[in-house]
């Protein structure tokens, strides 16, 4: 009999599993993939270390959460600085000097708030959507440049049905700072996310392959409380509605080359370009192979069974993933946590705090 059996090994259910073992808790860990670590997972090949579901930078300012990460893997530094090429031309991410000067030949912070000051949208009341938001915040020239096409792309909706938070998160600068992040801790892991995973899980019963949902009674009967980090419309059927996700698609391209786009990323904001960005996976981790690999990320429509990658957190969206959280309450031996379970989209020192807060208080009950 287990303590607690954790469902996912992504970065909740890892940090759970991590904590309640080291307070002398029996803990297994089930994943559905033949991996763990979920979306953050890394693999290495011809030397390279792959993000295999898209470029993740860890980031923080709370000290605790970068100490406790470190305590698994040993972070290198890493500022991400992505461009965007709309027009056929490159702008630098996210909105700051360079990018102003970029625009409109602007040297001074004076002049660039001028300008936006002039195309920006008033509104005697909070942005509705995130049209309303990015023309209330930055005008309607960068608006249209570099929002508007990428956000239709990624989103395969219209701006104005998309909430204004999602662009809020993108800083605007008025300095030559073109640090993607406001933290004072960014960096990767040395060797990639799965070495942290690895590192978090050590010791601990890890199955793979094991499908939770398709064994529940059984599984759940070998622990006296279940973590489920899955989607909580697949635990219960979809028997109330389908929670809505937006998909991505990868594809691959190897060079015999040691640097094929100078950077990182590139965002692509032209509407006709099917790929959102490229990323050259090198430029994050430090290698001597001669070669280098470029994915493209496509966004792909997504239906039950597939990768959910961000949650479509429309308000019938919302109220539905309410319902289901109600129903859940009324299993006594479950928790739940997780950018799934919690259908939301969270940066991974969010994921990890959520995850320490949680698994300490279950510790000291």
């Amino acid at each position: 009999m287990y303590d607690y059996l954790i469902v996912g090994s992504g970065l909740y259910g890892a940090v759970c599993a991590r904590l309640l073992a080291d307070s002398g808790r029996r803990v297994r860990v089930v994943e559905r993939r033949n991996h763990i670590g979920g979306n953050v997972y890394t693999e290495e090949q011809e030397g390279i270390v792959i993000h295999s579901y898209g470029a993740h930078i860890f980031h923080c300012s709370n000290r605790e959460i970068w100490d406790f990460v470190n305590r698994f893997a040993s972070f290198r530094p890493f500022v991400n600085r992505p461009v965007s090429i709309s027009g056929g031309k490159l702008y630098s991410l996210p909105f700051n000097m360079f990018t102003f000067n970029q625009l409109w030949g602007v040297t001074s912070p004076d002049e660039a708030r001028a300008i936006i000051e002039r195309e920006r949208l008033i509104l005697d009341r909070e942005p509705e959507n995130l049209e309303e938001q990015a023309l209330s915040m930055v005008g309607k020239t960068i608006y249209d440049l570099l929002i508007r096409g990428y956000t239709m792309k990624q989103w395969q909706k219209n701006p104005r049905e998309l909430p204004p938070w999602i662009i809020k998160r993108l800083p605007l600068r008025f300095t030559y700072d073109n640090n993607y992040f406001n933290d004072t801790y960014q960096g990767i892991p040395e060797g990639g996310y799965a070495k942290l995973i690895q590192g978090l899980l050590y010791g601990i019963q890890v199955d793979t392959s094991v499908d939770f949902l398709s064994n529940r009674t059984e599984l759940a009967a070998q622990a006296k409380h279940v973590i489920y980090t899955g989607a909580l419309d697949e635990f219960f059927g979809y028997d109330l509605g389908v929670l809505e996700y937006r998909g991505l698609r990868f594809e691959h391209d190897w060079f015999e080359s040691e640097n094929v786009l100078g950077n990182a990323v590139i965002n692509y904001g032209d509407e006709d370009v099917p790929y959102t960005r490229r990323i050259e996976h090198r430029h994050f981790s430090p290698t001597s192979s001669p070669l280098s690999i470029v994915s493209r990320e496509y966004p792909a429509a997504w239906r039950p069974g597939d990768i959910p990658f961000y949650p479509v957190n429309s308000p019938d969206n919302e109220l539905l993933h309410r319902k289901y959280c109600e129903r859940i309450a009324n299993f006594n031996n479950y928790h739940i946590g997780g950018r799934l379970a919690d259908y939301r989209y969270y940066d991974m020192h969010q994921v990890v705090g959520a995850a320490m807060k949680f698994a300490r208080s279950l510790a000291a009950g």
